[in-house]
């Protein structure tokens, strides 16, 4: 190539050199050509119009194709590569997709499944036609910008007149050459009330509405631009105890994809499922059945870790505007269609005045030339000239009303006019249709005048023409993060080697620890007092004589080790109460003084803060008079793991011995409900349950009538239909009004729930039966506000006391008949006062910071050991949180 320059540049001093070959002139056009090509006609859709190359070029053959009648895809395809020089597959696959998103075609025949990922037909079985609302809002030739085909032969528009938010309602996703975009889909109502919002100058928000349906979180959504992440959510729902229902999917998945990604997660061992049924047909229905003794609730936590479950999109908004890349957010698309919208709008409305206003001037033409009989002007003409002069001439004194001049062709159009018409002429019909013009053009100018408020009226329209079935599918909801090692199975073992210091699953001659994934955490103590927290691995040394080994748990503020150790060989000894709430993996911590051969003559993890009292005995050396003593770890403050702890003696232990078990010393969990999220928890979001002990539970009762008591846990789903949720009382009863289906009555029950682990339903089982009133109250009252009959007067309103009402039953009792009049309504009155049995407070003991070891300590009081005091300072190491079984070890 006479174009091609080589430079030999030599790279640096040694022997070996490297050639660099620079490429201009051709080659150097030759890639920016393609890039731009790809870019601008294939990949990324126009600001204007919202549609790509060949997306423009279909919807134009449908336009030319469109007669009202399906037509074969097939035949559209072959009458598109008139515009488009690509192949036929390529169009056949961008027709598809959007025929599928059902806004702009019609279609007829098997266009594939969105929700399973079955394909379309081919293009030779399957037809479309031009829907109602396409024909509306995308085509006017008489606005459109046209230009020539690829070959010549034919003219295409440049851009479609689009009257509509296009790009945003369909969505749009291409990847070119080093540029690529994904706009989300968005919802068609909220467009066009934005769209209104803008117009009317007032604020808006818009977020992603997928056809899939699901749940999505768009906190982090920043406008559809750059950076911005959306997380999307199957929607999955318990049905029974060892069944989950999934009926939405994420966007971006189907049914196939997400089943495939559940059974590998079931194969890696992260989480267990008997089998699993797809019943998709219309609506998603995809059935997991779990294996006895799993829980629904960790379960479809796991499924949200694990699985396409939960998919995170990454939105990113560009167009292509006078042809070049545009980033750009969804508000600014938005307003950029509406405000291209309005001038569409007033283009449409001037070329309308314009066709009226002609209208006018030849009705009013007309009218003149054959009520003043001016054709006659023209029977003794010879030449043509003669003719148009003479009607010129007998128009002038009659035309000074006219709004412009008389032009030639004007006069010529006059002779054109038909014998027949001018012997039939009535004026008054001439002169009503040139006041229906007149009216036509002053509305036309009214609207041009009031633009807005016309724009604002037509979007209107097609809400209220198009808006029907369009409504939003996408629940919009804050996650909580779902935190995997919470949720995943525990698919393997662990264990552990004491003596020589190792821990691993691969070591099954050993010591059997506990069960636990590969994405655990363990954390290990050592008789010396050292601590590590690593990664679950087949074998790892930690250190000789380990003491202590289990699951670890991050930030973690209830589980509480208690520890006596000696500082150094023959030091004082000491005893300390702390948590482990954050740590480096895999570095090494010393819980004692750090004294070379320190030991630990005793240690227990308590998962609830437990304090045990512990015997010490000491060694017979001189004149010690007391040998033996009792020490309550519920008298020792707990501080942060590197607190030096409170001396317990200077003289040397023979050993410690655990005396009696002891109960928690931490206060009750305070547990929050968020709405929000619909998911408990212990950092204050949201309105506060209650204050939980070990072994309380929460009452949840729901619109279908399902009762049950609960552990407290974080995971924990709550139904949707959920009307009742709080701390459960055991003695407190639970008032209920509800239809009961077959008799056609109300009925009134009370009932304690006897049995925690059951769940119950309190209404019966006909279809017709449902829920009236739930009450926890202890003394509630309702208002029974009856229904007007025919001929009669409306009965008072009847006050219920529904303690004195009915007794307290058993849950599944039918209760007593409420009354035999017809009901309109019952409302819950405010409940009668009641003085509520007093609970006796536990005196629980706060935990407080970590603390730094100082070199001060005071004594343990030998003789009244409950009176020891520390003066170590704090540090901001704080402790946590675990539900692991407590273990002591002597030495």
């Amino acid at each position: 190539m006479n174009d091609e320059v080589n430079e030999n540049l030599p790279e640096n001093t040694h022997e070996n050199k490297e050639t660099i070959t620079r490429v201009t002139g051709m080659y150097k056009d030759w890639f920016l050509d393609y890039a731009s090509y790809v870019i601008l006609e294939r990949a990324v859709p126009a600001i204007e119009d919202g549609f790509k190359p060949v997306q423009r070029r279909i919807m134009h053959s449908m336009k030319d194709l469109d007669d009202g009648r399906y037509n074969k895809v097939a035949n559209i395809v072959g009458h598109t590569m008139q515009y488009h020089p690509h192949g036929d597959a390529s169009i056949a696959d961008a027709m598809v997709q959007i025929g599928q998103k059902d806004l702009l075609i019609d279609t007829q025949g098997n266009w594939g499944n969105i929700l399973t990922g079955d394909s379309a037909a081919a293009s030779r079985y399957i037809e479309a036609r031009l829907s109602k609302f396409g024909l509306d809002v995308v085509f006017n030739p008489k606005i459109t910008e046209w230009q020539n085909s690829y070959d010549g032969r034919r003219k295409e528009p440049v851009n479609l007149p689009v009257m509509f938010p296009l790009l945003l309602a369909q969505g749009g996703e291409g990847i070119a050459v080093g540029l690529s975009t994904k706009i989300l889909p968005h919802n068609f109502i909220e467009l066009i009330e934005a769209s209104i919002k803008h117009l009317k100058g007032k604020r808006f928000s818009l977020f992603p509405d997928f056809p899939t349906a699901g749940i999505a979180d768009f906190s982090d959504y920043k406008d559809g631009l750059r950076g911005g992440r959306v997380r999307v959510r199957a929607k999955i729902a318990q049905q029974d105890k060892s069944t989950l229902l999934i009926s939405e999917i994420p966007f971006g998945t189907n049914t196939s994809s997400l089943i495939d990604s559940i059974l590998k997660a079931n194969d890696k061992g992260k989480i267990k499922i008997k089998k699993i049924e797809d019943n998709t047909a219309a609506n998603v229905e995809i059935l997991v059945h779990l294996p006895n003794g799993i829980s629904p609730d960790k379960t479809i936590d796991a499924l949200y870790a694990f699985t396409n479950c939960e998919i995170s999109i990454s939105p990113l908004g560009c167009v292509i505007e006078n042809n070049k890349p545009l980033f750009i957010g969804v508000s600014e698309m938005l307003r950029r269609s509406t405000d291209n919208t309005v001038q569409l709008l007033k283009k449409e409305l001037e070329i309308r005045l314009g066709e009226f206003e002609e209208q006018w001037h030849f009705a009013s033409l007309e009218r003149i030339f054959i009520e003043n009989r001016i054709y006659r002007d023209i029977e003794e003409e010879e030449t043509w000239e003669g003719v148009i002069q003479a009607i010129d001439s007998g128009l002038k004194p009659h035309i000074a009303h006219l709004k412009r001049a008389i032009t030639e062709d004007d006069i010529v159009r006059l002779t054109e006019i038909r014998i027949k018409r001018i012997s039939k002429f009535d004026i008054d019909k001439a002169q009503q249709k040139i006041e229906a013009l007149e009216a036509q053009i002053a509305e036309i100018k009214h609207h041009l005048e009031h633009l807005i408020d016309y724009a604002i009226a037509y979007f209107e329209r097609l809400k209220k023409e198009y808006g029907a079935g369009k409504e939003r599918k996408t629940e919009i909801r804050v996650f909580d993060d779902v935190d995997a090692t919470k949720v995943v199975i525990r698919n393997t073992k662990l264990y552990v080697n004491r003596e020589e210091g190792f821990i691993g699953t691969s070591l099954k001659k050993n010591e059997y620890v506990c069960d636990c994934s590969d994405i655990d955490d363990i954390i290990v103590f050592t008789k010396e007092g050292k601590m590590v927290v690593t990664k679950v691995d087949s074998k790892t040394f930690i250190g000789k004589d380990i003491i202590h080994v289990a699951v670890f748990k991050k930030k973690d503020k209830r589980t509480i080790y208690n520890m006596v150790y000696r500082d150094g060989k023959k030091g004082p000894s000491y005893i300390k109460r702390f948590a482990v709430t954050s740590m480096t993996r895999d570095k090494e911590y010393d819980m004692t003084n750090g004294a070379k051969q320190s030991t630990v003559w005793y240690f227990s993890a308590n998962p609830n803060g437990e304090a045990e009292v512990i015997t010490v005995y000491l060694r017979q050396v001189g004149s010690i008079k007391k040998l033996k003593w009792d020490i309550d770890f519920a008298d020792v403050k707990i501080k942060g793991r590197s607190s030096k702890g409170n001396l317990v003696t200077k003289h040397a232990i023979k050993k410690v011995e655990l005396k009696e078990k002891g109960v928690s010393t931490l206060k009750p969990r305070k547990i929050w409900f968020d709405e929000t999220v619909r998911r408990l928890n212990v950092d204050g979001r949201g309105e506060l349950v209650g204050e939980f002990k070990g072994e309380d539970r929460i009452l949840v009762i729901t619109q279908s009538g399902l009762v049950k008591t609960i552990i407290p846990e974080v995971t924990t789903h709550f139904e949707d239909d959920m009307i009742v949720m709080e701390k459960w009382i055991p003695n407190k009863p639970i008032s209920v009004i509800y239809f009961e289906g077959e008799k056609e009555r109300y009925y009134v029950k009370r009932f304690l729930v006897e049995n925690e682990s059951k769940e119950e339903v309190v209404i019966s089982n006909h279809e017709n039966s449902r829920l009236e009133i739930v009450s926890t109250d202890w003394r509630p009252m309702a208002e029974v506000v009856f229904a007007k009959e025919r001929g009669k007067e409306r009965k008072e309103n009847m006050e219920v006391n529904l303690e004195a009402f009915i007794a307290v039953k058993g849950i599944t009792a039918l209760g007593n008949q409420l009354t035999k009049e017809k009901v309109n309504q019952i409302d819950l009155l405010e409940p009668l006062p009641y003085d509520a049995p007093e609970t006796t407070a536990a005196q629980d003991v706060e935990v407080v910071d970590d603390e730094e070891i100082t070199a001060n300590s005071e004594q343990l009081n030998t003789t009244n050991p409950k009176s020891a005091t520390t003066t170590d300072s704090e540090e901001s190491d704080k402790p946590g949180n675990i539900d692991d079984t407590g273990q002591a070890t002597l030495f």
